[in-house]
């Protein structure tokens, strides 16, 4: 291993987590107000509309596909484009966002007075409100960054990493103040693993009674792995007579007794079930039935209904025909 590239890679990590920890440490008036216009400007129908150039351009797009995600409407528009013809994105109630770290790109400067005489408050998130750009703006966070990685301090490296998680703190905080839940991240997530891991409940994704083997505590051995291979799953629930759960018995257990003697096929479940087994409510969603599972280090969750009856199971190995894995 070549240590000098090791040595350079960390130089790179500790450049950027220094420029994390002063943005950290300069959060202040200027943030909150920026949070509160956002937010007035979402629940007043507007959207948010990020511009930048460049390194900063490509973190805008990343921010405005956050917000979005989580609740808050947000666009890019590229200030090229922008000067002939994109400006039309702008509407009345929305909040125009601009990212330059110099405050000096002239791309981006000679749009900002076109937008501003639509009306539109104009927020920069910037190293300095001395900059052009800072001094054209309604509002103004600076971000501070002490220099880049790059060893000439020129290519944006720090400063767009600072600027990203910028982003990303004003995204979560603005999922807090507006109460965007999970429901509401499924709504906009219907497509994909995500989708389904916020919409799908786990009556959704477990194996019903039927296709589940179920036995009583008197049930020998031998008859609930017969049942296991019936139902083709790696568990035996035992329930009492009203259906409610008791333990459960797995494939796993079985090898582990069949291993010390083999006369386990004639005990009863009752004798070798494991009590008090992991369940988990029927209305439960995916993901957190998923957590569950990883949280346990278990293949198989029981299901429970609203009257603490058995529903079904959840069999991990179901998971990746549903997509959730």
């Amino acid at each position: 291993m070549n240590k000098r590239i090791i040595e350079r890679a960390q130089e790179v990590f500790d450049i950027e987590i220094d420029a994390l920890q002063t943005l950290r440490g300069n959060l202040g008036d200027g943030f909150e107000k920026m949070v509160a216009r956002c937010k007035e400007t979402v629940q007043s129908g507007g959207k948010l509309v990020f511009t930048g150039v460049g390194k900063s351009g490509y973190i805008g797009k990343k921010i405005a596909a956050t917000l979005s995600s989580v609740g808050s409407p947000s666009v890019f528009m590229h200030p090229v484009e922008a000067r002939h013809g994109d400006l039309g994105i702008i509407q009345k109630h929305d909040l125009l966002i601009a990212l330059s770290y110099s405050g000096e790109t002239e791309e981006l400067l000679v749009v900002l007075t076109p937008a501003k005489r639509l009306g539109i408050e104009l927020v920069a998130i910037t190293a300095s409100a001395e900059s052009t750009l800072g001094k054209m703006s309604d509002l103004v966070v600076e971000m501070p960054v002490p220099r880049e990685a790059c060893p000439f301090n020129l290519a944006p490296t720090a400063t767009t990493t600072a600027l990203l998680v910028l982003g990303d703190a004003l995204a979560m905080v603005l999922l807090d103040c507006l109460g965007f839940t999970k429901n509401d991240y499924g709504r906009l997530h219907p497509g994909g693993a995500i989708g389904r891991m916020v919409t799908m409940r786990a009556t959704d994704i477990m194996r019903d009674v039927e296709h589940s083997a179920l036995v009583k505590t008197t049930d020998q051995v031998r008859e609930g792995l017969f049942r296991m291979s019936h139902a083709r799953c790696g568990s035996a629930i035992v329930v009492d007579d009203d259906r409610r759960l008791l333990g459960i018995f797995t494939d796993g257990d079985f090898r582990r007794w069949a291993a010390k003697d083999m006369t386990v096929l004639e005990r009863t479940m009752g004798e070798v079930m494991t009590a008090n087994p992991v369940s988990i409510s029927s209305g439960s969603l995916a993901v957190e039935v998923m957590k569950l599972l990883e949280k346990k280090h278990i293949d198989d969750v029981v299901v429970t209904d609203d009257d603490g009856r058995v529903a079904g199971f959840i069999d991990v190995q179901d998971l990746p025909g549903l997509k959730l894995m």
